[in-house]
């Protein structure tokens, strides 16, 4: 009878034991958070849907008068350095890229006055210094030197300004600023597409003259 009793005791301990928070795990656990043989629980914040995406799916802010005036100030820098290509440039392909350059973005600038006249905001009516150095600094040079450098600024510039523009086409605030970005896009995207073409071209001219 007393074994009996003792064994039934030792029976409800164990299950008691079992039950309580923080026991022992089975074979092969470590009874750390998130370590094996315990599983985070289902009501952890940490474990819900969506709760790592957050981040990931806030939008980018954007100014939109920032973006304007940013590109009021860059497209007379690009009209400036296409009318120097087209006057300096060593080679005919600089010379004609420099004029569509400068042309294109005479008409792009027009509508972005527009656009800014529309929304009563104040852009820029001149290069500030800063910019006005780079065009003097490009002055100066002459023949493949000139070349070289125009066509890597105009790579560099060209992708600066697709991703200013592509960001805001998709997050701007102002309507009519973000379909300027928008309608705008294509070409600038082209324009890439055309620098970086002539400026491997450049580099491959370069390269084949050093060879010989």
């Amino acid at each position: 009878m007393q074994k009996t009793l003792l064994a039934a005791m030792a029976l409800v301990t164990g299950i008691t034991f079992a039950q309580m928070p923080g026991a022992m795990q089975q074979p092969g656990g470590m009874g750390g958070m998130g370590q094996p043989g315990r599983t985070m629980p289902e009501n952890n914040p940490l474990n819900q849907p969506g709760m790592n995406n957050d981040t990931n799916q806030m939008k980018v802010k954007v100014d939109d008068k920032k973006f304007l005036r940013d590109a009021a100030i860059g497209g007379m820098e690009e009209v400036a350095m296409g009318k120097l290509a087209a006057e300096k440039g060593s080679s005919e392909a600089v010379k004609q890229y420099g004029q569509k350059m400068a042309d294109d973005q005479a008409k792009a600038d027009d509508a972005l006055k527009q656009v800014a006249s529309a929304q009563s905001i104040a852009i820029p009516d001149a290069l500030d210094s800063k910019h006005q150095s780079r065009i003097d600094k490009l002055s100066k040079l002459s023949g493949a030197a000139f070349d070289k450098a125009y066509t890597k600024d105009e790579v560099k510039d060209h992708e600066e300004d697709v991703r200013a523009f592509q960001n805001e086409a998709q997050n701007g605030n102002n309507a009519a600023v973000k379909d300027f970005a928008n309608k705008t896009l294509p070409a600038l995207k082209d324009q890439l597409t055309m620098a970086k073409d002539l400026s491997k071209e450049k580099m491959e001219s370069n390269t084949a003259d050093r060879s010989q």
